[in-house]
């Protein structure tokens, strides 16, 4: 019993942060998997990506409420309603991305060696965000369409969802707050898309029994928690201009693992 409470709390707080921070959570994940000996089961992977998606849906509740009531009246001018075709079209390349990922790659992209390469060049294109003009005020539909391949390309292990759209945004000169806002904005689809997927390819597994209710909602609430505090430590640096700081963790963990790799460690 406490061996599965404190293997909830550790992967829901990994999860919870290494969301929506920019370092990646399937990467830590994978990193606890191989390093710790935790593993999740199917009905608790899924049960995080449900609480993921609940955190960024609070945290912009007003932006979501704004969206959806433009959705249903059909208007595509208000300020929430210019979101709605912008965010359409950067799911697309998100959505293909993804899925040829996981139909053609996810499986031998899973190695302590990858993931430390991805880290670096993850880590490479935050810190190189700090070098954003800001000079677009609003999302145009090429930028959303670039944005929304850069979130595809975070299913990598290693690449951060919120560090590759944010950086990606901000590199195309969009103003900082704008920047995040649309990011995490988009990655609500990206997120549903991705518990779909999870769901349908688990769908015979969610039922088996591996880890206690009690475990299982104290992890879903650690996540909750945790996601909600980083996306507001993201927001905090993102408009102090100390977003790309993240990059040095993230270069420093990919070394770290590339020098476990090659000792044999």
């Amino acid at each position: 019993m406490f061996d599965q409470l404190l293997q909830a709390v550790v992967l829901g707080l990994i999860q919870g942060l290494a969301e929506w921070l920019p370092i990646s959570s399937t990467a830590h994940l994978i990193i606890a998997e191989r390093l710790l000996g935790f593993s999740a089961t199917p009905l608790f992977n899924v049960a995080l990506h449900v609480g993921t998606l609940g955190v960024v849906v609070l945290y912009f509740r007003r932006e979501v409420a704004g969206i959806l009531s433009a959705l249903r009246r059909r208007d595509f001018e208000s300020e929430y309603g210019r979101l709605v075709p912008l965010m359409a079209v950067a799911t697309v390349p998100t959505a293909v991305l993804g899925l040829l990922y996981v139909a053609f790659l996810e499986a031998s992209l899973q190695a302590i060696l990858v993931i430390g390469v991805t880290f670096l060049v993850g880590a490479g294109v935050v810190y190189a965000s700090k070098a954003g003009r800001e000079d677009v005020e609003h999302m145009t539909y090429p930028m959303a369409i670039v944005v929304g391949a850069a979130q595809g390309f975070a299913v990598f292990p290693g690449l951060s969802r919120s560090g590759v759209a944010i950086s990606t945004a901000m590199l195309l000169g969009l103003r900082r707050e704008g920047a995040f806002r649309f990011s995490f904005l988009l990655s609500i689809p990206a997120v549903l898309g991705d518990l779909a997927v999870e769901s349908y390819a688990q769908r015979g597994q969610l039922a088996v029994q591996g880890m206690d209710p009690v475990s299982l909602l104290v992890g879903l609430a650690v996540a909750v928690i945790a996601g909600y505090f980083a996306i507001r430590l993201v927001a905090r640096l993102v408009t102090t201009k100390r977003f790309h700081y993240f990059a040095f963790y993230t270069w420093a963990l990919g070394a770290a693992l590339i020098v476990l790799f090659l000792t044999g460690s």
